[in-house]
């Protein structure tokens, strides 16, 4: 999936829900110029000509984020995304995430995670599943609580909310 394609070559792979440029389509001047602003957006207004080859992992996930946004969608689903990303790399794209609550105010967006450190401070509503049920369900901070939590897990956890991020460690 999307080859060495340049990064706004990637992102606007969003406009044609393809996994690589479609043959014969071509972006408008205005639609690769949002790809551009896009990806300055989330970080990468330097490397918008980069291959994809040549990208961090954290580069990467910020380049889908971008790419997921150039269609202007109402939901934006991000599933384990700072998976294998660094402190560094999972820290950018945890600001790139909270930023986009300022500028896409209509859009919601849900973030899948098992680690709540990986949470972006925006978030505001929570679910715990346990063994394919919900657990609990409501605001972050009546959900994400060390009770709650370690019920959900079935381990004793301690839970504190520093500077608008999640830490979880063991009770």
């Amino acid at each position: 999936m999307l080859g060495d394609n340049s990064v706004v070559d990637v992102i606007l792979t969003g406009l044609t829900g393809s996994s690589d440029p479609v043959p014969r389509w071509q972006a408008s001047a205005a639609e690769r110029q949002h790809a551009v602003d896009l990806a300055a957006s989330v970080g990468l207004g330097a490397r918008v000509d980069a291959r994809w080859s040549t990208l961090s992992q954290g580069e990467r996930g910020r380049a889908l984020i971008a790419r997921a946004l150039v269609s202007d969608p109402a939901l934006l689903l991000l599933d384990e995304p700072a998976t294998g990303l660094d402190v560094a790399a999972r820290e950018h794209l945890l600001d790139t995430v909270d930023t986009l609550r300022h500028r896409h105010p209509s859009m919601a967006s849900v973030t899948v995670t098992h680690h709540l450190e990986d949470l972006p401070a925006s978030t505001t509503h929570a679910m715990l599943l346990r063994d394919g049920r919900v657990f609990a369900s409501g605001t972050a901070d009546d959900v994400l609580t060390s009770e709650l939590v370690s019920g959900a897990f079935d381990f004793p956890l301690s839970i504190e909310r520093r500077a608008g991020r999640w830490v979880a460690r063991r009770a």
